[in-house]
């Protein structure tokens, strides 16, 4: 630790970060209170008192990103209840049962979609990660090497295009649009999703011996319950008409954005042929998301606190005052740790200043790595959001059970977001325009 962290600035970033501490670890707070509660410490600390018009500001400073993940929540509920989830997965079990390669490539891809559409690595666990949970036990696969497999695809979901929230934070805080990330995304994630079906999933489908034969198929009859139609589809089919034309035909497609989009697409489920309560939909899916609404809010005040008593001016400039051979050993170190706290409190407060000390590289495929390598946040403890809730939907009581098997995983993970910042010159031809 060097003496500049003795200085004032220094000073509230430690005090911020011992009170979020204590907060979630030892009086258990839920991560939003102990956020906003460090957020107060940080102001009062640097003699700002209770500023309740910066409090109020931070709080909304996210407003856009919660209203995608929430209308991204109801839409993924929507699909979920008429079925269709449900359906797919039983057919592709059915499928690829005696393919396990196939399958296994399959099963991780369902586990990634709700974080590819929501940004939320939540959101993949709640829902399809739940959906799979009890067939992948049931084919055999371990409750460790299963929920390490919903919590990492959970992360690259969340990474992965189309809406990938970090980089949106990351591309804030420099004025960067969110264009052009969809193929610098799929390179960054898929590949590392491809190795950790490899890893966890293959190896037990391909044994075939302790397959709960019984079991699953009552397991995949109770999933058939709704005829798989393309009018089943037409929620996703809209989705994909609506954000592809906005894409492919801005002329023709107006720009309605993700929120509505997502609620129209929902609402595509009326002509489904399946009865289901829209409403009562709506409220649930509100109550998955709201955990991670709270987080984003208390991740607002903590930022614009740390803008208010200078903690984020000082971080920026301790970033660039850093050497460059120390430069990546503090990306792939710093971003992860700083996850404990939020892995968008990451992208925001450390992503942004080092973004600025790789200006340059190509900054879409930098922001990329960061984004990457920022998700790994969720498997950090306290908060460790996709590991605990990974744990939960395999009925794992200690979930660090699963944070164990996920350790190198996420070394090759900080490895290859690394590499591609590195190398982001020669890869810039290939994945950028």
């Amino acid at each position: 630790m060097t003496w500049e962290w003795f200085w004032p600035e220094g000073f509230y970033a430690l005090a911020m970060i011992a009170c979020f501490a204590f907060g979630a670890f030892a009086l258990k707070l839920p991560i939003a209170v102990a956020m906003s509660a460090s957020a107060v410490v940080g102001a009062l600390l640097a003699g700002f008192g209770i500023p309740v018009r910066h409090l109020v500001e931070g709080m909304f400073g996210y407003l856009d990103t919660i209203l995608i993940i929430a209308c991204a929540m109801i839409f993924m509920k929507t699909v979920q209840d008429i079925g269709l989830t449900e359906a797919v997965a039983s057919w592709g079990i059915r499928k690829f049962r005696r393919q396990p390669l196939l399958l296994s490539i399959g099963v991780m891809f369902l586990i990634m979609l709700p974080g590819m559409l929501t940004g939320s690595s939540t959101a993949a666990c709640l829902t399809t990660g739940a959906l799979v949970a009890p067939i992948l036990l049931k084919l055999g696969v371990p409750k460790a090497q299963t929920g390490s497999a919903i919590a990492l695809g959970a992360i690259y979901g969340m990474i992965a295009p189309p809406v990938d929230i970090p980089v949106m934070i990351i591309g804030g805080g420099i004025d960067m649009p969110y264009v052009g990330f969809a193929l610098p995304l799929l390179f960054a994630t898929v590949p590392l999703a491809l190795l950790v079906a490899l890893i966890f999933i293959y190896p037990w489908l391909r044994r075939r011996g302790a397959v709960d034969e019984a079991g699953l198929e009552a397991e995949l009859a109770r999933m058939e319950r709704a005829p798989l139609t393309f009018r089943l589809f037409l929620p996703f089919a809209a989705l994909i008409v609506l954000m592809g034309g906005e894409q492919l035909f801005p002329e023709l497609f107006p720009s309605l954005g993700m929120p509505l989009q997502f609620l129209i697409a929902s609402a595509c489920a009326i002509f489904s042929g399946q009865k289901w309560n829209p409403l009562d939909s709506a409220v649930r899916a509100m109550n998955d998301a709201l955990p991670v609404l709270g987080i984003l809010m208390g991740v607002g005040m903590f930022v614009q606190v740390m803008t208010l008593n200078g903690v984020r001016g000082f971080v920026s400039v301790s970033a660039l005052d850093i050497p460059p051979w120390l430069l990546y050993v503090s990306i792939g170190v710093s971003i992860p740790l700083f996850g404990a706290i939020s892995s968008f409190g990451a992208a925001s407060v450390l992503g942004v200043p080092f973004i600025l000390a790789l200006l340059d590289r190509d900054q879409i495929l930098v922001g990329t790595a960061l984004a990457l390598i920022a998700g790994l946040g969720d498997l950090m403890p306290p908060t460790a959001l996709a590991g605990i809730f990974a744990a939960q939907v395999v009925e794992e009581k200690n979930y660090f059970r699963i944070l164990v098997k996920c350790v190198v995983p996420a070394i090759v993970t900080v490895l290859w977001g690394v590499a591609i910042i590195a190398w982001s010159g020669k890869l810039a031809p290939f994945l950028t325009r």
